[in-house]
């Protein structure tokens, strides 16, 4: 196939491929992610049961391209927004008010994403029989690509710090109970305190007071 990142992937197509040739179909890279010519895109059990001349019906279930898109691949447009954070966070322009800002519209989107069922990795045709595996981006990762540069970056900074405290607060607390995930919550929760240790590097102990108090605001969310 063609170099390029995965910009679209038709899960219900590679379900029907599957079950047409009774195997069973590994996805290897997920949507967002580059592929080099040559490296492969799937693994197939039992491959001896497709014909060589349908391989290229598999592929055609994957859309690679130049560049990412915003179709399937919500971390391409997170990602665009913590560029704009760390430019705003690096010495040459010190602009901790945008980096702010982006922080808000991070925090938006993650709630977004919180409250919403995680895509399914798993597909089944008929039930019990596993036909297709694919490795989506879950809420851990998608928090990972949202703040964890930017909380690398903002040790040095209280305002910032503060705010990035405050979207993981607001996320904890936006999401329901009712449908809120322990291990999602403990996320949070873990990330918080890491924002904490990483400016106990960098900041006064007078400075910590606030940081401190914003983390127990997260923990009692």
């Amino acid at each position: 196939q063609e170099p390029g990142y995965i910009r679209f992937l038709d899960a219900k197509r590679l379900v029907a491929l599957a079950k047409l040739y009774r195997v069973r179909v590994r996805v290897l890279r997920r949507v967002g992610q580059f592929v080099p010519a040559q490296v492969p895109l799937l693994m197939i059990s039992k491959g001896e049961r497709v014909p060589p001349e349908a391989e290229d019906e598999f592929l055609a279930a994957f859309d690679p391209g130049p560049s990412r898109t915003l179709q399937q691949d919500i971390e391409f447009g997170i990602l665009q927004i913590v560029d704009i954070a760390l430019k705003a966070l690096s010495p040459a322009v010190n602009d901790p008010t945008t980096a702010i800002n982006c922080l808000d519209q991070l925090s938006r989107i993650l709630i977004r994403i919180a409250s919403r069922e995680p895509p399914e990795s798993f597909y089944y045709d008929p039930p019990g029989v596993l036909r297709v595996a694919i490795p989506w981006i879950h809420f851990e990762g998608q928090l990972d690509s949202a703040l964890e540069q930017i909380r690398m970056y903002s040790k040095h900074d209280v305002a910032v710090s503060l705010r990035l405290l405050r979207a993981l607060t607001d996320i904890a607390a936006s999401t329901p109970a009712a449908n809120s995930d322990a291990m999602q919550r403990q996320a949070l929760l873990d990330r918080g305190r890491r924002v904490v240790a990483g400016c106990a590097e960098k900041l006064a102990p007078e400075e910590m007071h606030s940081l401190r108090v914003r983390l127990v605001e997260l923990e009692q969310a």
